[in-house]
């Protein structure tokens, strides 16, 4: 079955994507540009350093992004290069980055609510924009048509 744009539409998708993106990045600690970039490399499965560069392109130039995501887990090595037959090393995402985009698509599809208890992150209102997205997030979790 092939899934159209007016399926996707239908769905409502997106309609609360960035809410979930905001949520994600500041519950985890993870750049947007980070987080974008995982879900495109947790779709090809396994990369190489090159498919990093080649996605990370769109993104704002940040030249300690690859480390950064190395040294928190979010990327791990898949298969180590040995310099004889295999030329390079293979790269996949994390079991804990596969958690957090499963996780965000549990959410987008109405599987599951942006937890709003008090230990969450996201619940701590210590701006205005805390308060905007805290709002924000009771009104899509009592969207009835989510």
């Amino acid at each position: 079955m092939r899934v159209e744009s007016s399926d996707i539409r239908e769905m409502k998708l997106f309609m609360y994507y960035r809410l979930v993106r905001k949520w994600a990045c500041k519950t985890y600690s993870i750049k947007d540009a980070d987080l974008e970039l995982l879900i495109y490399l947790d779709c090809k499965v396994r990369f190489t350093r090159n498919d990093f560069k080649v996605g990370a392109k769109t993104y704002s130039w940040d030249k300690h992004r690859w480390e950064r995501l190395r040294n928190a887990g979010w990327i791990v090595v898949w298969r180590e290069r040995n310099r004889t037959t295999q030329k390079y090393t293979i790269y996949t995402v994390s079991t804990k980055a596969k958690h957090l985009i499963s996780r965000i698509y549990r959410i987008l599809l109405a599987e599951e609510d942006i937890p709003t208890s008090e230990r969450s992150v996201f619940s701590k209102l210590d701006s205005y924009s805390d308060k905007v997205y805290s709002s924000s997030v009771d009104d899509m979790i009592k969207d009835a048509e989510r």
